[in-house]
């Protein structure tokens, strides 16, 4: 009787939890030692979502930084490059390129190296500071998502001191969540400029 009313409960804080889910909106959010951003996943790039919201809710990017940073381009963070580029495949993700998903200012990608398949980097990520986009990366790298408040900070972010590889003198932390909201909840937070 006891095993029955124990996972009986346990079912119902399971369904209670997914449910409570069900209608909210999966949204990243950044903590940085310079502010907070707050990031819409695009439901366009499927695989990328998935794998941001996986990797955010394992914690994988709480130990890693914003690790390359250039003005009027992009703040990247997540595993560093490497010479060797990215071999493991748990690690790879295929490009899930869109016409409508461009390069703009504020816009979240997918890193990668040079490989021919264009294959992503899970681990890594970008976003672009260039005001005026950058178009030339546009169907070379996967753009998955737009910071809807908070490029003030990534302003911040790309005019830190740096060294010649573009890395900051003093580490950037990143402590990833994510968070899911209410359509109010999430109305709320979005930026003047986040709504164009």
């Amino acid at each position: 009787m006891k095993k029955t009313v124990l996972l009986f409960c346990i079912c119902f804080v399971v369904w209670n939890v997914c449910h409570a889910q069900i209608n909210k909106i999966a949204v990243g959010h950044i903590q940085t030692p310079l502010g907070e951003l707050w990031i819409a996943l695009d439901d366009r790039t499927p695989n990328h979502k998935k794998s941001f919201i996986e990797l955010a809710e394992a914690g994988y990017w709480d130990s890693l930084t914003f690790n390359r940073v250039i003005p009027n381009f992009v703040a990247q963070g997540g595993c560093p490059d490497t010479p060797a580029g990215f071999t493991d495949p748990e690690y790879l993700l295929g490009p899930e390129f869109h016409p409508e998903l461009k390069h703009v200012y504020g816009a979240l990608g997918a890193g990668r190296d040079d490989n021919l398949g264009k294959l992503s980097a899970r681990c890594q990520f970008y976003i672009v500071q260039n005001p005026v986009g950058i178009p030339r990366l546009d169907g070379d790298y996967t753009v998955f998502g737009r910071i809807i408040n908070g490029m003030d900070i990534i302003d911040r972010i790309v005019n830190v001191a740096r060294d010649k590889q573009d890395q900051p003198l003093e580490p950037i932390t990143l402590r990833v969540e994510i968070k899911y909201l209410s359509k109010k909840e999430f109305a709320a937070i979005l930026t003047p400029t986040a709504h164009e």
